[in-house]
């Protein structure tokens, strides 16, 4: 099945440029009530453990993913809450750059301080730059006493290049590329810093490597916030972005005689088979005005989670965009207080 499924080694989440611009769409916070359910049901039971294609969620639960080397380089920039470094990390085998926002002590809140990785959504590697996405968000979470990450993937910035395919387009990489990074920063175990303490936020493309993360290593992240997430049933990813990308050859060795996708096949890529093994608590934000990633993605990781009796909270923001703009600041607030109450207390 390895060889069969080696076209899935590009998985490509979301097929847009991610940048920090708000929208200018101003709109009120509300939260839907819809209950209904996905109707496709994981079941990844007949796959046996030595049967899982690689780079699946199934071959990573028991994959060690090394990391080391964690290395605090020269200040980007500073202010009177925090100091920006240049950072770079061993995961995996490669080395990965990144940002990493320290917070000044002050005398209300000395530190050490808990830590947040963040994740970015899909920008063109050829245009990406070092610590690019999330911004806003970096800048927000460092001022309110967090030690904010935020790792430039595999063949981005200046990280090494992506040794299992020249698109280096959002294979599933990424996760270990973060994974590792927790690794090395716990091997660091810097004096400021709560390295058991670790929570996740991730947008878009970023959300689907957040959910990864928090299936394969539950243990390891005690919040996770998603941000106009991809959907956690790779199916979804796989036909909105990935078809003019697969030849009808590829595809058919993950499709049944009749030219259906084969869902068993298909199972051990999507968050939604390993939610059962979830002990982190999410809350999830999307705006219904969400022209890239569909709002319904998001309602049926809700629904999905709450089947498996899972804590999740939801909110919906009408007429935002898949990056939020007059509601940005609400949403901030939201994910703080819930970042506080699971790693603060």
């Amino acid at each position: 099945m390895k060889k069969i499924l080696c076209i899935l080694t590009i998985i490509v989440f979301s097929g847009c440029d991610h940048t920090t611009s708000p929208e200018d769409n101003p709109s009120n916070n509300t939260t839907t009530d819809d209950t209904a359910v996905s109707s496709i049901q994981k079941n990844p039971e007949s796959i046996s453990e030595e049967e899982y294609p690689e780079h699946s969620i199934g071959e990573l639960l028991d994959l060690a993913v090394p990391g080391s080397d964690f290395t605090i380089g020269k200040i980007l920039d500073e202010n009177e809450f925090y100091k920006r470094h240049y950072i770079t990390y061993v995961s995996d085998g490669l080395t990965i750059s990144g940002i990493m926002n320290v917070p000044k002590p002050t005398r209300s809140d000395p530190g050490p301080w808990p830590v947040l990785f963040l994740n970015h959504g899909y920008i063109d590697p050829v245009i990406y730059t070092n610590g690019r996405g999330l911004k806003r968000e970096q800048d927000y979470l460092a001022r309110r006493g967090y030690v904010v990450i935020h790792s430039d993937y595999r063949g981005h910035a200046q990280s090494d290049a992506n040794p299992v395919t020249d698109d280096k387009v959002g294979e599933s990489g990424y996760t270990r590329d973060i994974l590792g990074g927790i690794n090395a920063f716990k091997s660091l175990n810097p004096d400021f810093a709560h390295v058991n303490k670790i929570g996740m936020l991730g947008h878009s493309m970023g959300g689907g490597v957040t959910m990864r993360a928090a299936v394969a290593r539950p243990e390891q992240i005690q919040a996770v916030v998603l941000y106009a997430p991809v959907s956690s049933d790779y199916l979804d990813n796989l036909q909105r972005w990935m078809l003019d990308r697969i030849s009808p050859d590829e595809a058919s060795k993950v499709q049944d005689g009749e030219g259906n996708w084969d869902e068993q096949l298909l199972a051990p890529f999507s968050p939604m088979t390993y939610f059962d093994r979830i002990e982190t608590p999410f809350m999830i934000h999307h705006g219904d005005g969400d022209k890239d990633v569909p709002l319904q993605w998001s309602k049926d990781t809700r629904n999905r989670l709450e089947s498996e009796g899972k804590e999740v909270i939801y909110h919906e923001y009408p007429r935002e965009g898949h990056e939020f703009g007059m509601q940005w600041e609400k949403f901030m607030q939201r994910s703080v207080i819930f970042f506080d109450e699971h790693l603060k207390k």
